[in-house]
């Protein structure tokens, strides 16, 4: 199958397959005598795999090293066991930063109970007076969680 065909069949956007391939994450296929890219079920299996491991929140490094796991199914599967209990760690870590921001947002939304002029918005104006704290010299910007917010399949920002 070509690419087109590939992307509907995995529903991952053409791009972000382009992009596991020059990661290193899916094989370059052969190619035809008019130079098309041939696919098949081993590919379609593979980017399923990649998926699967990209909806468990896992970046394409802790990937790559299942992957090789994957391809040498003899290898001892120690540092799948290591990387996936690393894995756990950081998703634990992850889940104290969204309760600390799921607690912020709260306390924010209590500053404005009902429709009014934005000027007197408790919401508005308390983003706004911490924004100039942030602005000051030597103050850290609040952070975002990373990842906190998923946009479908497209190419790969990590």
């Amino acid at each position: 199958m070509k690419i087109g065909e590939l992307a509907n069949t995995t529903g991952i956007q053409v791009e972000t397959i382009r992009f596991y391939e020059r990661e290193g994450l899916l094989p370059l296929p052969p190619r035809t005598s008019g130079n098309y890219r041939v696919y098949d079920t081993g590919h379609v299996e593979r980017l399923a795999f990649i998926r699967h491991c990209r909806s468990l929140d896992m970046t394409l490094d802790e990937i790559r090293v299942l992957l090789h796991y994957k391809d040498a199914p003899h290898d001892n599967c120690g540092e799948v066991n290591a990387l996936l209990d690393e894995h756990i760690g950081h998703v634990e870590r992850r889940i104290q930063q969204l309760r600390t921001l799921q607690k912020e947002l709260k306390e924010l939304r209590r500053l404005c109970n009902q429709g009014q002029p934005a000027r007197d918005c408790g919401i508005l104006n308390e983003l706004a007076q911490a924004a100039s704290q942030t602005a000051e010299p030597g103050s850290r910007p609040h952070s975002h969680v990373k990842g906190a917010h998923r946009h479908g399949d497209g190419p790969e920002p990590r």
